[in-house]
C-alpha cells in the first residue's frame, strides 16, 4: 500500500512540474513513459530501474579495488572517478552516436553499466535527501546516505564524524595521495561549503590530499590531465564535471533538448580525453586501475532536487564488474 501511495504522489510531482514546464518551455515532452522508454534503449545497462543499485555502492567498489591484493604483473593501485554532474541516465543513449566518449570506451575494454540511484532510497519511495549535487557527491565519497552524514541538501558543511575517502585513504595508509578536482564554489571554497571542515581537517594534519578547484570544467580537465601525466600521480582522484548540470538548469535537462545533448557530448569528449592520457603513462600496463563514470543527480525541467524518476535515476560506468 505504501508503494502504491508513493508512486502516486511521485507521478502527481511529476505532473505538476510538466505543467509547470509549459509555461517555461524546458520539458520538452518530458514524460515518465518516455522517459522509461529512453532507458529501456539504453543497452548497455546490466539492470531495470527496478533493481538499480544504491549510489553509494561507488564507495565500495573504490575502497575494495584499493584495498585488494595487487594482480599479478602489476605494482600499484590507482583510481579515479570523472563526475557528470546533473547527467540524467537515460542521456546514454545518445553515446553512441559520439566519435569520443568516455563511456563508450569504458564499455569497449569489457566494462560495465548499471542504473543506480540517489536520494537515499530506491524509486519510487519518497526520497529522504535532496536529489541535489552535495547530498549525491557526499553519499559516493562516504558511502552513507545524509542520515548518517547529514548533508540534506546544498551549502551544508559535513561534520567531519563521517570524513569521505579522500581522507581515510590517505589516513589509513591505502593510498599516498589523493586529488580532488572541481570548479563549483559549494563543495570547499566558501564558508558554507560541504567539505569545508574535511578541508581544514586534511590542512592540519598535513594529510597528502588536493583540493583544487579550478574557473570552469576546461581548468578541471586540465588540472586532471596535469596529475595523471605526472610520474607519481594522485593514487585516488575525484572529479566531477558541470557540463550537464549548468546547461540542465539554463535551458532543461530534458534529453530532447539539443543544447542539453551539446553538453553531454562535451563531457563524453572530455571524459573520452581524460581516459586517453592515464592509458599513455608509461607505467600503465603496470598499473591496476579502476575507473569510474557517474552522476550525482538527475533533472527535471531546470531544476533537480525532488522525488521525480528523472531527477532520482542515476548510473555508474567502469572498467570494471560493479554488479555479479
Amino acid at each position: 500500500m505504501l508503494n502504491i501511495i508513493n508512486t502516486a504522489i511521485a507521478w502527481i510531482v511529476t505532473l505538476a512540474c510538466f505543467i509547470a514546464g509549459i509555461f517555461t518551455g524546458t520539458n520538452y515532452g518530458d514524460f515518465n513513459s518516455k522517459y522509461i522508454k529512453n532507458i529501456e534503449a539504453v543497452d548497455i545497462y546490466e539492470n531495470t530501474i527496478e533493481t538499480a543499485v544504491p549510489q553509494t555502492e561507488i564507495y565500495n567498489l573504490i575502497k575494495n579495488h584499493l584495498s585488494s591484493p595487487l594482480p599479478e604483473g602489476k605494482t600499484a593501485k590507482k583510481a579515479i572517478v570523472i563526475g557528470y554532474d546533473g547527467c540524467r541516465a537515460d542521456n546514454l543513449k545518445m553515446s553512441k552516436e559520439f566519435d569520443a566518449s568516455g563511456i563508450n570506451t569504458l564499455i569497449a575494454d569489457g566494462g560495465q553499466a548499471v542504473l543506480s540511484y540517489c536520494g537515499g532510497v530506491p524509486y519510487p519511495a519518497i526520497n529522504k535527501q535532496d536529489t541535489s549535487t552535495a547530498p549525491g557527491w557526499c553519499s559516493i565519497l562516504t558511502g552513507v546516505w545524509a542520515d548518517v552524514h547529514g548533508v540534506k541538501k546544498n551549502h551544508v558543511p559535513k561534520s567531519n564524524d563521517t570524513l569521505t575517502l579522500l581522507t581515510t585513504l590517505v589516513e589509513d595508509g591505502t593510498v599516498d595521495s589523493s586529488a580532488f578536482y572541481v570548479s563549483w564554489n559549494g563543495h570547499f571554497s566558501q564558508d558554507n561549503s560541504t567539505y569545508i571542515n574535511e578541508k581544514k581537517y586534511i590542512e592540519e594534519k598535513q594529510l597528502n590530499a588536493s583540493f583544487v578547484k579550478a574557473d570552469n570544467d576546461d581548468g578541471t580537465i586540465a588540472n586532471i590531465v596535469a596529475d595523471v601525466s605526472k610520474e607519481n600521480c594522485s593514487d585516488f582522484i575525484f572529479s566531477i564535471l558541470e557540463y550537464c548540470d549548468h546547461e540542465g538548469h539554463s535551458t532543461g535537462f530534458s534529453q530532447g533538448n539539443k543544447k542539453l545533448a551539446a553538453a553531454y557530448k562535451d563531457a563524453e569528449k572530455a571524459s573520452d580525453s581524460i581516459i586517453s592520457a592515464i592509458k599513455s603513462r608509461p607505467t600503465y600496463d603496470t598499473e591496476d586501475w579502476l575507473i569510474i563514470i557517474t552522476t550525482d543527480h538527475g533533472g527535471y525541467n531546470t531544476w533537480h532536487g525532488g522525488p521525480t524518476i528523472q531527477e532520482r535515476m542515476t548510473f555508474i560506468v567502469c572498467n570494471k564488474p560493479v554488479i555479479g
